[in-house]
């Protein structure tokens, strides 16, 4: 007689102990709240915005976003390099710096705040990371004061363990020097969390190098489709994971 296949282990049984979020593009939808922020900022100025635009203005947030990551300018120096970069598409003269923060601050920033909004699959997640006995945090770059208004206006306040932010880690992602931390203060060694991100290069990999289980969400498609940790949704967590974890219902 055949013995059965054993079944898949539990996460505790494989020495999963939590699980450590992303926030921008896996828990909170930057990218439909940054273009939406821009379009209502590009009508208050009297212009149009134009799909030409709107690539423009995220390959501008992803070089500076990438320059402040990287020591090469602070965080309001990526925000004016953005600035820098579109205003002339829009017919508009670059200002100094204090134009540039004023710009910001005043124009395009409440416009993206106003577009925030979370995805519909991350309360499930939760529900089945709380009932599997796993905890959570969160390791995301960018300023504190943002990024936990971001999660307490997605309704997130509460349930996310601890959020880290580079900004008041003093160095981000990939940097293993942040994934250390948060496993630090989940006092965990890093074998036992698992990161889950939508950026490849940073949260993938980096989590990996850094001695870190990872994850990939890959929400848009876009690959590496050959990375064997790969989820379409958080709805897929619970398969991830294995035996044991059930989706939340009814």
């Amino acid at each position: 007689m055949t013995a059965p296949d054993p079944a898949p282990a539990r996460p505790a049984e494989r020495g999963l102990r939590a699980v450590v979020f992303d926030l921008d593009g896996t828990l909170f939808d930057h990218p439909s709240a940054a273009l939406a922020g821009l379009r209502a900022w590009v009508a208050s100025l009297g212009r149009t915005s134009s799909a030409q635009l709107e690539e423009a203005w995220l390959r501008a947030e992803e070089r500076w976003f990438r320059a402040w990551r990287e020591g090469e300018v602070d965080f309001a120096g990526q925000r004016r390099g953005r600035l820098r970069d579109v205003l002339p598409l829009l017919g508009l003269p670059v200002g100094d710096d204090d134009a540039l923060d004023a710009l910001f601050t005043g124009g395009f920033l409440p416009a993206y705040e106003r577009a925030w909004a979370g995805y519909d699959d991350v309360a499930a997640a939760l529900d089945v990371l709380r009932r599997s006995g796993l905890r959570t945090a969160v390791l995301t770059n960018g300023p504190g004061d943002q990024q936990n208004a971001k999660i307490a206006a997605i309704g997130l306040a509460g349930r996310l363990g601890p959020v880290l932010t580079a900004v008041e880690l003093g160095f981000a992602k990939p940097d293993p020097r942040a994934f250390h931390a948060v496993c630090e203060r989940l006092g965990l060694a890093p074998a036992e969390v698992l990161y889950v991100g939508d950026d490849h290069e940073v949260d993938v990999l980096g989590a990996r190098a850094a001695g870190l289980r990872a994850a990939h969400l890959d929400r848009t498609g876009a690959g590496p489709l050959d990375e064997p940790d790969r989820l379409e949704s958080l709805h897929d967590l619970a398969a991830h994971l294995g035996e044991g974890v059930r989706p939340a219902g009814p």
